[in-house]
């Protein structure tokens, strides 16, 4: 897979410190193929114009290419109402959306939210705030040593004050894909609302939001080959009907004045002032260009570079790999500390070998802490990611160590 998409890549073909680059850094953002490119420019070219359904010919080419790409976006979430799709800045925004609005409207003194110890900080601050806001507090399931959500613990964290579970699908950290799905069953007969980071699983797993179960998914363009600056929220009609707006200004009202204002119905009522077009129409690219691939292709090529990183990775000396074995669910995300070496130093190293890799906190600070770390460095890959890469780090990290331990 990766030999056949390269191609289209034209980051990935440049030299990084006079080696060829080996880009392992997908998990914060991707890599954008020449589809998703294009179709960003031929929206400039051709249809630029602020969007209106009953205005002059560019202003609706402008607002079909939004609402296609609206009609898009609900289709690879299996969700069947495009109006249930709210394009956002991304991941951060949507879930800082639903905090704001619907924990503004609906959390209260003594109210619950629960989140777990394993979530990235996008899923912790805005909940953090909207319990300072509204005198609730927060509970964390916790994980077993492996970075296994607990879910024996689940059922005595939901308690009848809990008004919303939200956690990732998929760990950044980690890449264990978590049952969201029973998670979902299980705060739903305790009453409880689910909001779902899939930052990380939609770019690498099909979501099907109507078999989940969850009432509402967040995830980020620039995660899945389309632009930065755009993310998407789903969430059910009934509760974006409820939901009091985030922001306010043109195309979210109308007939407004000092006293009154008529609000747009669902997706639209969160979409005050000029829309961001080119953004929408680049990540419906980019899901065009997924779906052409096929998850069987994705999963095949993800499988073999997983299974060839955590062999080659388990040679190195001193390194830890964070997580369950090669026997997980898994996303090809793997963090890891090289014993004695910080993990700035890591990163600059490879760098220095042409290997972009990530490396600190991971923003992520509650579950390095759980694992007995501060700081740790990932390496994330995705379909473009070749086993020579995966071969690359390895040696460059086993040499670190090596030169490390003889100084």
């Amino acid at each position: 897979l990766a030999a056949r998409v390269r191609p289209l890549f034209p980051c990935l073909e440049q030299v990084v410190n006079g080696r060829p680059l080996a880009y392992l850094d997908s998990a914060a953002t991707t890599q954008r193929p020449e589809p998703v490119l294009e179709a960003i420019l031929d929206f400039y070219r051709r249809d630029n114009a602020n969007p209106g359904r009953a205005l002059h010919t560019l202003a609706r080419r402008a607002d079909e290419r939004l609402e296609e790409s609206r009609r898009e976006v609900a289709a690879f979430l299996g969700a069947e109402d495009p109006l249930e799709v709210v394009f956002t800045r991304g991941t951060t925004e949507a879930i800082n959306l639903v905090a704001s609005t619907w924990g503004g409207a609906n959390l209260r003194s003594g109210d619950e939210v629960l989140l777990t110890v394993a979530e990235h900080q996008s899923n912790l601050m805005p909940w953090r705030l909207a319990a300072e806001r509204s005198g609730a507090r927060l509970r964390l399931l916790d994980v077993d040593d492996e970075g296994r959500l607990r879910l024996d613990q689940l059922d005595a964290l939901l308690g009848a004050r809990t008004r919303l579970v939200s956690l990732s699908h998929v760990s950044n950290v980690l890449g264990i894909v978590n049952p969201v799905r029973e998670i979902c069953r299980r705060a739903h007969a305790a009453g409880a609302l689910v909001l779902v980071d899939g930052a990380q699983s939609a770019p690498h797993l099909p979501v099907d939001v109507g078999q989940l179960d969850c009432d509402f998914f967040a995830f980020s363009g620039h995660k899945i080959l389309g632009p930065m600056g755009v993310g998407v929220l789903w969430a059910r009609r009934e509760l974006l009907e409820a939901m009091p707006p985030y922001q306010a200004g043109s195309n979210m009202a109308h007939e407004a004045d000092e006293t009154s204002a008529r609000y747009e119905s669902g997706a639209r009522r969160f979409g005050a002032g000029t829309p961001n077009v080119s953004g929408p129409v680049g990540l419906a690219a980019a899901l065009r260009f997924l779906r052409r691939i096929g998850w069987d292709a994705l999963r095949e090529h993800e499988a073999a570079i997983a299974g060839r990183a955590l062999a080659r990775l388990a040679e190195v000396d001193g390194l830890r790999v964070l997580g369950e074995g090669p026997e997980a669910e898994r996303i090809s995300v793997f963090s890891f500390a090289l014993e004695g070496v910080p993990a700035v130093e890591v990163v600059r190293s490879l760098d220095a070998e042409g290997i972009a890799v990530r490396g600190g906190d991971l923003a992520s600070l509650p579950l390095l802490r759980r694992l007995g770390l501060e700081e740790a460095v990932r390496a994330s890959c995705y379909l473009y990611t070749t086993l020579d890469e995966v071969d690359r780090l390895a040696d460059a990290l086993q040499a670190l160590a090596r030169n490390r331990r003889g100084s």
